[in-house]
């Protein structure tokens, strides 16, 4: 793609979320998920491949139903209650429509089939835009609206996330699936606890940003799309592949990495709200997503000798050099647990 276009485009998906982020209108709101919209598409099918085509039409559709059952959502309470303030959602047919279509904007479970597909479909650099930067829009109009929206909606929605998350990443072998199911379960972690403290869910978005980053970092590194390619990173790539080893088990939240800490403060405060048994069933879903990611730091780090190959002229792909967005996320993603004590949440 043109250098030119490509900065086009990210220009506006940048533009588009932080209009979507500092508006307090539901029009400018809906104006910049639709600009983020409409600059994703090329970036998704510019391999011109059938599954890049068909992850862009699946992006679109999608997308687009959403921004206008946003659309229709906010006329309705501008109809019934008179303005547009995203603050001001009163109606509860509006409440029921902007639930449903933020629940698709960010692939919550019941609505969440299209976000594995669009993923696999689309390329690792690509991926990592769709799981975290495009997750900032709709999380902030839900932080908006989280405390007009139904708490045990939106604890049901979560839960059902995570252990959909759980059992979708289970079987399978592609890592973009794999971190797509990732997602849908931290989202649900996310969505769970936004109406109990929703410092408490924006904070678990930035460590969740922070480790999906780092992991899809050291994939375009590594330049791996199945588990069968990580079994290979080692010899190659071993302190690439030992950071990844890390990185997967900070993102299944194994103390005392990064991604036990949201977990832990979560839990408490499921606890502290009398929502014992939801707080158990998301500690049970987590063992789910643990599983895989275990499975895949076995495959990466623990299969193969830590040994250099005997032979000149290695077949492998080399690994491409380190970012310094993998130098600066990979320490948050692993040694925040420390500041536990100053955060005030």
């Amino acid at each position: 793609m043109n250098p030119m276009i490509t900065m086009i485009l990210i220009f506006s998906i940048t533009t588009g979320t932080i209009i979507t982020m500092s508006s307090q209108h539901w029009l400018l709101a809906w104006m910049g998920l639709e600009l983020n919209t409409l600059a994703v598409i090329p970036i998704i099918s510019k391999k011109h491949h059938p599954r890049a085509t068909e992850a862009a039409t699946k992006y679109f559709l999608i997308q687009a139903g959403a921004s206008a059952m946003i659309l229709f959502s906010s006329i309705i309470n501008a109809w019934f209650m008179g303005q547009w303030d995203i603050l001001q959602l009163s109606d509860p047919l509006a409440k029921t429509l902007l639930t449903i279509a933020l629940m698709m904007k960010l692939g919550l479970t019941p609505l969440h089939f299209w976000f594995p597909e669009v993923l696999q479909g689309s390329s690792l650099t690509t991926a990592l835009i769709l799981a975290t930067w495009q997750k900032l829009a709709p999380m902030t109009l839900l932080y908006m609206t989280a405390h007009q929206i139904s708490t045990t909606i939106l604890l049901i929605i979560g839960t059902m996330s995570t252990i959909v998350g759980g059992l979708g990443g289970l079987n399978q072998t592609q890592l973009r699936k794999m971190m797509a199911f990732s997602s849908i379960a931290h989202l649900g972690w996310m969505t769970a606890v936004i109406t109990l403290s929703t410092n408490l869910a924006m904070f678990n978005l930035v460590i969740y940003i922070l480790i999906t980053t780092n992991t899809f970092m050291i994939f375009i590194s590594l330049s791996t799309k199945t588990i069968k390619d990580m079994g290979t990173t080692l010899n190659t790539t071993p302190m690439l592949a030992t950071m990844l080893m890390i990185v997967l088990l900070s993102m299944g939240g194994l103390p005392p990495l990064s991604g036990f800490l949201p977990k832990w403060l979560i839990l408490q405060e499921l606890t502290t709200q009398n929502l014992l048994p939801v707080a158990i069933l998301m500690a049970m879903a987590t063992l789910l997503n643990l599983f895989f990611y275990l499975r895949l730091a076995y495959t990466t780090a623990l299969t193969l000798p830590p040994n250099a190959m005997g032979v000149l002229n290695n077949w492998r792909f080399k690994a491409k050099s380190t970012s310094l967005l993998l130098t600066t996320t990979f320490p948050l993603s692993i040694m925040m647990t420390p500041l536990m004590p100053i955060i005030q949440l």
